[in-house]
């Protein structure tokens, strides 16, 4: 067993697989680890899509486009099938002043060079003959805005393709401590039931379990868990062409959008937000909500209840569709709801790339290669000073 290693990357989730690839490509010999087996946090507890459509404009689209795109890329380079599939996706809005929202919102992307379009009624009834008939319209976003993946084959991609450049795996790896030099608090070496392994450099990309990796070195890390539910349907005949979300997912995701929909006090309490999806299988994935439940990660009957009673405002013939099991995961929330992928000036050696929330498995690919970036001490593709991890550390200050 080699015991050191030019960098060391803490999470084999969707962001830590591909951070690792990319650094293994790059030529650094490098070592993953993980508590417990690959993608067995939240990247096996998520749904499957990539999309610019559920970012706020600016830096937060500009990162989902060009991940997207990168994964196009990496979808023909790739030995290990992820499921990449192009799909269109449509933001269904229940309500005139939805619509009126949606168009805001889309005139903005517009004006950013973002192809997407608003469409009316009938239009939406015709790409859609299964939805319910009085919606207003929905926000549609073209194959080269929105993809399907399998988040999970999606880390065991990156870790097939990051064992070629020599990537290291240690999976069900305890880690016990992390030593600093003395002088310099810079990184030195982790201690883990592997013995001791030498690095001068660590990635954090343990997700929401960030701020645990981040106490090893008496750092706070600002990422909280935010729960998330689905519900897997029995196989269907399709319901649905696109990805489907209404329009009220944006606002369960980012709390600063002011508008209030008329739901019963059940979906507002489980903060519910309709999405529908097929799996590869055709199995239908049906989602999903946002609280604010610690770690607990077991599907609760009433955010069940509510899902249910959304899903069946937009498709009614779910109700004649069984459902199957249900599952849950968390997300790593920030604040701001901008990731953390930087360096840290305190701790030389130390970088952090987590927070995503639900933009990992979409951030993913970009995030891995600005990781490189930055410890290769290159020019990132655009500017990401937006997600420097000193705009909280200076507010611990």
């Amino acid at each position: 067993m080699k015991k050191e290693y030019d960098v060391v990357v803490i999470g084999a989730g969707a962001i830590g697989t591909s951070v690792a690839y990319h650094l293994a490509k790059a030529g650094y010999s490098t070592a993953i680890l993980e508590r417990g087996d690959i993608a067995s946090g939240s990247s096996s507890h998520c749904d499957a899509v990539a999309l610019i459509c559920d970012k706020l404009p600016g830096i937060d689209t500009k990162m989902g486009q060009a991940s997207i795109d990168y994964f196009a890329e990496i979808a023909e380079q790739f030995e290990y099938d992820f499921e990449y599939v192009p799909k269109g996706c449509l933001y269904v809005c229940e309500t005139q002043p939805e619509f009126d929202a949606a168009s805001e919102y889309c005139a903005k992307q517009n004006a950013d060079g973002y192809k997407l379009r608003m469409v009316g009624r009938e239009e939406l009834c015709k790409m859609e003959p299964h939805i319910a008939k009085d919606l207003a319209g929905a926000l549609y976003t073209p194959e080269s805005g929105a993809i399907a993946v399998s988040p999970y084959k999606l880390c065991f991609a990156f870790i097939h393709e990051g064992r070629k450049y020599g990537l290291e795996t240690y999976t069900y790896c305890d880690i016990s401590k992390i030593n600093l030099d003395a002088k310099t608090n810079a990184v030195e070496s982790i201690e883990t039931n592997y013995g001791t392994i030498k690095t001068k450099r660590i990635v954090n990309c343990a997700g929401a379990w960030a701020p645990f990796v981040g106490e090893l070195t008496g750092l706070k890390i600002p990422i909280e868990p935010r729960k998330g539910t689905n519900l897997v349907s029995e196989q269907t005949e399709r319901l649905c062409n696109h990805k489907i979300l209404e329009y009220g997912y944006m606002l369960s995701k980012f709390d600063n959008i002011n508008f209030k929909r008329k739901v019963s006090p059940l979906v507002e309490e489980q903060n519910i937000a309709f999405n529908l999806e097929y799996t590869p299988s055709n199995n239908l994935l049906v989602g999903g909500n946002r609280l604010f439940r610690d770690y607990d990660i077991r599907s609760e009957i009433e955010t069940l209840k509510a899902i249910s009673e959304r899903a069946l405002r937009f498709f009614p013939e779910l109700a004649d569709i069984k459902c199957i099991r249900a599952y849950s995961g968390v997300r790593p929330f920030v604040i701001d709801h901008l990731p953390i992928v930087s360096d840290v000036d305190s701790i030389p050696g130390y970088y952090i790339a987590a927070g995503h929330e639900g933009d990992g498995i979409c951030f993913s690919p970009i995030t891995g290669r600005f990781m490189e970036q930055i410890i290769s001490g290159k020019p990132t593709d655009f500017d990401i000073t937006k997600l420097d991890f000193a705009r909280f550390a200076k507010a611990q200050a």
